[in-house]
């Protein structure tokens, strides 16, 4: 492993993605557990994207309370049926909500009729459970949750919204070496429900999470580029108790 710091961000990088995830996993478990002794529970927010598989794996077979977690998730599709594979929070329940018991899980809704009301419960959750620690992917346009750089408003006052998704982020999600892809660009959806950049930030801890070839251009950007809402990522850079998990592969623009 080898580390380096940018701003404030913490960045650790990895032979291989298996080392990355185990890293990971080691360390939010320990900070996990700290926090355990602190409070009755505590609240994470999960990121759902092949690139947390190896780190998800790691971390559910930790010892931990998990029946003093409250877990959330924090992005989901619009208009996509409920049992799709595709929806973010069927993919947290395969890879790590139905391992452990946790003492809730809060799913995100994007098949309903009222879309407002929807964000509006989810925010009121996000409210009640101030998040302790978020658990983030990068995408390769640089989005934080699905914050594109056309609505990653660092300062938004909204808590969850409705967003339109760009057409790289829409691309991202065909990939035929992703098991929940879609097939083609036609059927990933355009729109999708978000926790917006604060309420990610507002995280007390965060792990961001991203290896991979395709990935090395946004960790690029990430660690490079001034902090700015064209490249929502950069803002890790300002956040006090962040570090970001990378390979050798999604650090490979940087040398």
């Amino acid at each position: 492993m080898r580390e380096l710091q940018k701003d404030q961000l913490n960045v650790k990088i990895y032979s291989t993605r298996p080392e990355m995830g185990q890293a990971a996993a080691d360390e939010v478990s320990n900070k996990i557990n700290e926090l355990l002794k602190e409070k009755d529970y505590i609240n994470i927010v999960f990121a759902a994207a092949p690139s947390q598989n190896e780190f998800l794996a790691a971390l559910r077979e930790k010892d931990i309370d998990w029946g003093r977690i409250n877990a959330f998730h924090m992005d989901e599709y619009v208009g996509v049926e409920r049992n799709a594979p595709q929806l973010f929070g069927n993919y947290l329940k395969d890879v790590l909500f139905s391992h452990v018991s946790f003492r809730e899980v809060y799913y995100m809704n994007g098949d309903v009729d009222d879309l407002a009301a929807e964000c509006q419960r989810y925010a009121d959750l996000m409210k009640k459970y101030p998040t302790d620690i978020v658990i983030l992917g990068i995408g390769e346009n640089t989005h934080l949750a699905f914050n594109d750089p056309h609505v990653a408003f660092f300062n938004d006052p909204e808590v969850v919204k409705i967003v339109d998704l760009d057409e790289k982020n829409r691309w991202q999600q065909v990939d035929p070496d992703d098991d929940i892809c879609f097939n083609a660009i036609e059927e990933v959806p355009t729109h999708a429900i978000t926790l917006t950049i604060p309420v990610l930030y507002d995280a007390t801890y965060a792990y961001a999470i991203s290896p991979g070839k395709n990935k090395a251009d946004a960790i690029y950007r990430t660690l490079r580029e001034d902090i700015q809402e064209k490249y929502p990522s950069t803002l890790l850079r300002k956040h006090p108790r962040a570090v970001l998990y990378i390979d050798e592969d999604s650090a490979s623009d940087l040398d």
